[in-house]
Parts: structure tokens; C-alpha cells; sequence
């Protein structure tokens, strides 16, 4: 895989990290770390991204860690952190990652400038000052050090609640930072909820995010055995707390896809991903339609909304024979499918 600007503008600033014990965080999807790994001392990744951590995993020279905190113990003096396009999710992984490993600790910042990055000497401030050393490809690199201790920090003090009243159920959503619909709820979601039909045996809810869709369901159809999955530890963490608030029961897994996921479903059903960082990003979706019968029984159902300029349904189509739009407004439509 080819470096993204962010880690060309890394690459070319090795000198910082010689013969340090680094930890990589935040979000980056290239292999750059195994390179890394040969200019420091040790490299360590976090990433709440279950797809990165399992194909980084692959690789000897580096230690992958995922979830939704770094919870490890770990020798690391140097923090090389990218970026993400969430201002929200920035600061809670400064917060998490300076609590743990505190003053003293080198940071280095890289980022597109259009991902906020500039913003990253302000939000240091509080810990020590960030000064920026290079500026290429639309990218920017900082460093500074950790002069300050941090204070502690609990994963519960970054959750966002806000109730909901939707379908029929009357809910509390908790979500994390840099989660789908953090905070807010998302018209797409509505729209599914409003149109879908009722559900029973084994219902998969892809790509959950705060665990919305899932926990209407499972509220209107509490004889269902419903399973929650998405690629973000992050995810999985809010829909796990908006289902205990709610004193709901789940099944929860972090997966790529299908990766980790056994069939058959009776119900396949999603607001699926169409963001991914910065870019727009639909291989996740395309996989997640095209592997669809391998994990539905027979008479088993696909349902799915998505933007109606977004070409799914020729996808559908080819994946299961046919394609019925359901449902629509002026932005989302509501596919089904039946195997």
C-alpha cells in the first residue's frame, strides 16, 4: 500500500523518532509504522479501527493494540499522532493518551490541513506548546512535549447522551466521540426505522454506530436475537452503553465486514458506511451486498437505506436477484432484498 500524504510528511521528519519507544494512534491506514519500526526503538499502534489492527497484527515488527481505550501497560516516550477529522475525537484521544503516559512524553502531530490539524497547537496548549516543523503535500507536522500532568482520565466522562423518541420506543443513545450520529440523530436512521417491518430470529445490525437502529429494534421486537457489529471499537463501546442504560439485550462484535461474523441471518439490516475519515467510501458496503446470501437463510431479508444518488441498487441486484425500493423522501431510499 502506498503511504497517504500524512505519512510521506512523517516519513520525511524520521529523525524524531530515533531510538524512541513510540506509540502511533489516531487515524492512519497504511503500513508507514513498519518502517517506522527501523528508525525507533519499538513501535506500538493503537487504533480503534478493527480492520487496521487486524491487518496490522500481520506484521512482527510492530504491536497492535485495538479498543476503544488503551488500557496496555506500555514503555512509551514518544507519541506520533494523526490527525482525525473529528475535533471531538482528537481531544479524547490527547486526553486519554496523556493521562496514561503523561509529562515528559514527546508528541508529534501529523494531518491534512483540511482534517483541522491546525487547530492541534491550540488544543495542546493545556498540556505544553506544539510547534510546527513542517508543511507539505497539504499536511502539517508539530511537535512538543507533555510539560504538564494530565488529569485522570474515566472513558465515561466522554460520552454524549441525548433522548430519542422514534418508532415507538422511547430511548437514551450514548455515543462516544467520533462515532456515527454522535450526539444527534441521523435522518436516514429515521427513515429505516419508520419503514421497517417486524422482525424475528436472528437480526444483524451492520455498521451500528451508537447502536440506534439496534436498540429500536430490539425494543419493538424484544423476542429477536440481535446482533450489533461495526469496525469501530468506539462503536461498539457506545452501542454497548446505550443498550445497558437502556436495559437492553445484545450481542456485540467488532468486525471488517464479515470478518468475525457467523451466519446464517434472518435479517440483515443497515444504515450503511459511507464516510470513512476524510474520504467517501463505499468497499465496506459493496462487500457487506455482495456476501449477503452466504450469511442469510433462505427467505432471509437484506434492508438497507442510503443516500438515493448512491448506486446500490444494480449492487443489490446482481447480490440477490432483485432490488425493491420500499421507502424514500427527498434524499434516502429504503432497499430490500430477499434471498
Amino acid at each position: 500500500m502506498s503511504y497517504s500524504a500524512a505519512s510521506q510528511v512523517a516519513a520525511r521528519q524520521l529523525e524524531f523518532f530515533e531510538n524512541r519507544k513510540v506509540l502511533v494512534a489516531g487515524e492512519l491506514d497504511d503500513t508507514f509504522p513498519t518502517e517506522l519500526s527501523q528508525t525507533a526503538s519499538s513501535v506500538t499502534i493503537f487504533t480503534t479501527n478493527f480492520g487496521y489492527a487486524r491487518r496490522m497484527s500481520a506484521h512482527d515488527s510492530v504491536h497492535t493494540v485495538f479498543g476503544a481505550e488503551f488500557s496496555e501497560e506500555a514503555d512509551i516516550d514518544m507519541i506520533l499522532l494523526y490527525w482525525p477529522k473529528a475535533k471531538a475525537e482528537a481531544e479524547y484521544l490527547l486526553a486519554m493518551l496523556l493521562a496514561k503516559f503523561g509529562p515528559e512524553t514527546e508528541i508529534c502531530v501529523v494531518g491534512e490541513n483540511r482534517s483541522g490539524v491546525r487547530s492541534a497547537e491550540k488544543m495542546f496548549a493545556p498540556y505544553g506548546k506544539l510547534t510546527k516543523y513542517d508543511s507539505a503535500r497539504r499536511c502539517s507536522f508539530f511537535w512538543g512535549r507533555c510539560d504538564k500532568s494530565a488529569p485522570a482520565f474515566d472513558i465515561n466522562d466522554w460520552f454524549r447522551s441525548y433522548p430519542l423518541n422514534i418508532a415507538g420506543a422511547e430511548l437514551t443513545i450514548r455515543s462516544l466521540p467520533g462515532v456515527f450520529s454522535h450526539g444527534e440523530f441521523d435522518q436516514g436512521s429515521k427513515l429505516l426505522l419508520d419503514t421497517l417491518p417486524a422482525l424475528k430470529g436472528r437480526v444483524l445490525d451492520f455498521g451500528c454506530g451508537a447502536g440506534v437502529i439496534g436498540a429500536v429494534m430490539k425494543t419493538n421486537n424484544p423476542g429477536i436475537e440481535l446482533e450489533l457489529c461495526d469496525i469501530s471499537a468506539l462503536a461498539i463501546a457506545s452501542a454497548e452503553e446505550t443498550f445497558r442504560v437502556n436495559e437492553l439485550e445484545g450481542t456485540f462484535t467488532a468486525t471488517d465486514v464479515y470478518a468475525s461474523l457467523q451466519g446464517p441471518y434472518d435479517y440483515l439490516i443497515s444504515n450503511p458506511p459511507f464516510h470513512a475519515g476524510l474520504k467517501t467510501f463505499y468497499a465496506a458496503t459493496e462487500d457487506f451486498i455482495a456476501q449477503a446470501p452466504q450469511y442469510l437463510r433462505n427467505e432471509g431479508q437484506l434492508i438497507i437505506v442510503a443516500n438515493s444518488f448512491l448506486r446500490y441498487p444494480p449492487l443489490i441486484e446482481d447480490s440477490l436477484g432483485c432490488c425493491e425500493t420500499i421507502a424514500k423522501n427527498n434524499k434516502f431510499s429504503i432497499y430490500a432484498a430477499k434471498k
